[in-house]
């Protein structure tokens, strides 16, 4: 539907600049002038249709809880380890993270009519991934560890929407969502996303033992 309506602003832009070629051959320079403003906006528009339909294919479609990926833990130091992250197939990092907690954060951008008539389905982005510490007072005074997940983009659908809210009638809401468990050697956790929050799970013993231990450790 995205590029429909594209391939419609760039015919109604051929169309103008047509016109604006014969007018301007008639001598006929005020109704020339118009089409030609006419061109500007319709190739606009369609450049801008463009843009925003690169930046939501950079999304992915969220219409169910769905598995995003899988994250491991090797120790290396004290307070420090290696975070293999794995996701969807196609993205396979090693990451160093300082702390005794990791935390990944996503960003989840809804929509609403007139955007749904287009069939847009809500989408999401990981953004970043952190090493932090149980305790506010190391937060505070430890180093930190911060990586970025999400890529650099001429036009982002996020940042459009936050700054030209205007010019994204049809976004319903776009907030951010973070979920963080503790770190342990070996511990691997299974990471879903539902339409309203990025979700971890242990899926082996080093993992149930740490989100354990945690538990009774937040008590």
């Amino acid at each position: 539907m995205l590029i429909a309506v594209s391939a419609i602003f760039t015919l109604m832009a051929l169309f103008f600049l047509g016109t604006m070629l014969r007018q301007t051959r008639r001598g006929r320079p005020l109704r020339a002038t118009f089409a030609l403003a006419a061109v500007a906006i319709s190739a606009s528009l369609a450049a801008l249709v463009i843009l925003v339909g690169t930046s939501y294919l950079g999304y992915q479609r969220l219409t169910e809880e769905k598995l995003v990926g899988l994250i491991e833990f090797s120790r290396n130091a004290p307070d420090e380890y290696s975070a293999r992250l794995m996701i969807d197939g196609q993205l396979d990092r090693l990451l160093t993270l300082r702390g005794d907690e990791w935390q990944l954060d996503a960003r989840i951008i809804t929509w609403q009519p007139p955007a749904t008539i287009l069939g847009l389905e809500p989408v999401y982005q990981l953004e970043r991934l952190s090493g932090r510490y149980s305790s506010i007072d190391r937060e505070l005074s430890e180093p930190r560890t911060v990586h970025g997940l999400a890529e650099e983009r001429a036009l982002d659908l996020w940042s459009l929407a936050r700054d030209f809210p205007r010019l994204t009638p049809g976004v319903d809401a776009f907030y951010g969502s973070a979920t963080y468990l503790p770190m342990a050697d070996g511990a691997r956790f299974r990471i879903t996303l539902s339409r309203d929050a990025i979700i971890a799970r242990p899926v082996n013993d080093s993992a149930r033992r740490a989100v354990g231990d945690w538990g009774q450790l937040a008590k």
